[in-house]
């Protein structure tokens, strides 16, 4: 069955790659906004949820003129990656300038955050239906959708501010939750972890592979 990633982010179709894994990329945009009083667990749930229906309503835009490319099933793959403080409810997501990075960066200093990833596989057959004027339409629809959450414990070294300035200037944390790479320069400020590594990457690999599996395994019977 073939495999859309609704992602842009490098950092997961790398990923995906390493795993040999086939697959086709789509980017597609939504409201990332959190909802107030909205705890984490709840909002990065929502936002892949929201992800997949995108991706669902994209290729249906599209489906009449391009559906002699498309296979009659998809798995729509989609995820979120935010990192949460100890109070697990301040939620670390992309800075949106260099005075929020150090905020921040502030909170993480010296302590213990977590990084959550939610994964979602989704599987989508394209059917024929019947319009008003009696003609045919084909459209994509849900067959069956399925997630997890995956957590990481991340401990920081004490920073100072010409670590963070440094380290803004680079460039490196523009476009992370947390405003980090531990992939890239910011594994310097990183002493420990405690979980799956790929999951602070932005997407935890081997329970990914495991979720499409599952969602796979059942499409097939």
């Amino acid at each position: 069955m073939d495999i859309i990633l609704a992602s842009s982010s490098p950092r997961r179709r790398e990923l995906l790659a390493r795993a040999q894994l086939d697959f086709t990329v789509m980017s597609v945009d939504i409201d990332e906004t959190p909802q107030d009083n909205e705890l984490p667990k709840n909002y990065i749930e929502r936002m892949v949820a929201a992800k997949a229906a995108a991706a669902v309503q994209q290729l249906n835009d599209t489906v009449e003129t391009s559906k002699d490319n498309l296979a009659e099933q998809l798995i729509i793959l989609t995820s979120d990656t935010i990192g949460v403080l100890p109070d697990g409810q301040t939620v670390l997501v992309k800075p949106a300038d260099r005075e929020h990075a150090y905020r921040m960066w502030q909170q993480m200093s010296d302590n213990t955050h977590e990084v959550w990833t939610a994964v979602q596989a989704t599987h989508v057959s394209l059917v024929s239906t019947h319009t008003h004027t009696e003609n045919h339409e084909s459209v994509f629809q849900v067959v069956k959708q399925q997630q997890i959450t995956e957590r990481t414990a991340v401990t920081f070294i004490p920073l100072t501010t010409e670590m963070m300035s440094c380290y803004w200037e680079s460039g490196e944390p523009a476009d992370k939750a947390g405003g980090y790479g531990i992939q890239g320069l910011g594994a310097a400020w990183v002493s420990r972890i405690n979980g799956s590594y790929t999951n602070v990457v932005g997407l935890p690999l081997s329970q990914t592979l495991a979720l499409l599996k599952d969602i796979l395994d059942t499409g097939t019977h």
